[in-house]
């Protein structure tokens, strides 16, 4: 599929601020090609810490220093850290999630992608699969080179992902098919927000041991800090300088 960047609505958001503002909206269509449609309640975005998958809290209790939050969307990740005493930078690209995290009480909250980002910092969040940013393998490279350029000395990135294999061997697809094509991490969504659709476009999701290579090659270390239930992981990355 092509991805067509002349117009690309803000479906994030839209739904937050609506929720914000008006408490309650409508919940978030997504599209991917091989699956059926699935959604995403707008409140998800909004909850407490209590009420965040043990990966996420994981990330959050193991969490120092100068914090960036990337894609923190309604911010709830960044304000827990806030509460905590530590300094957070909460970046998106989307202006009204942005709008809605300095009215929730982010002090830093800025539109920004991660690869607009100069300042460093000691701990990058990078969560509810934070890989997906990076968009396509052949992109690692460059999400590594910008890394260990915000990253400080002694700092760590903690990023989360899921390894999607499972979905084609539930349905007895062979290893051979799904590793002749394409990664079968690379994916395409599109998302919906009341008549607003975006366009489609590109979403990584990386199995551990292709991060952790991946990782090594960039002089950096990886470690995997949790196993989730659904194939999913948090890891710890760290620079070896």
């Amino acid at each position: 599929m092509k991805q067509d960047k002349t117009y690309n609505p803000d479906i994030f958001g839209e739904a937050v601020h609506d929720y914000f503002t008006n408490g309650q909206a409508e919940s978030i269509r997504v599209w991917q090609e091989d699956f059926d449609e699935d959604e995403i309640p707008t409140a998800y975005l909004f909850r407490a810490f209590e009420d965040m998958l043990i990966i996420e809290q994981k990330a959050l209790k193991n969490s120092f220093g100068h914090c960036l939050d990337v894609g923190c969307c309604a911010g709830s990740h960044s304000l827990y850290l806030q509460q905590k005493g530590l300094e957070v930078t909460a970046i998106d690209i989307s202006a009204k999630a942005i709008e809605v995290c300095r009215l929730r009480g982010i002090k830093d909250a800025q539109v920004k992608s991660f690869f607009e980002v100069e300042e460093q910092f000691d701990t990058i969040l990078m969560l509810m699969n934070g890989s997906g940013i990076i968009g396509k393998l052949n992109q690692l490279d460059s999400f590594f080179k910008q890394l260990k350029m915000i990253l400080k000395p002694g700092g760590q990135l903690l990023i989360d992902s899921s390894d999607l294999r499972y979905l084609y061997e539930e349905e007895d697809e062979s290893l051979s098919k799904i590793t002749s094509q394409n990664y079968y991490g690379e994916v395409q969504y599109q998302i919906q927000y009341k008549e607003q659709k975006s366009q489609w476009f590109d979403w990584l999701y990386i199995d551990f041991e292709k991060l952790k290579l991946a990782a090594s090659a960039q002089g950096f270390s990886c470690k995997q800090l949790v196993a989730g239930e659904h194939y999913d992981y948090l890891a710890q990355i760290t620079y070896n300088n």
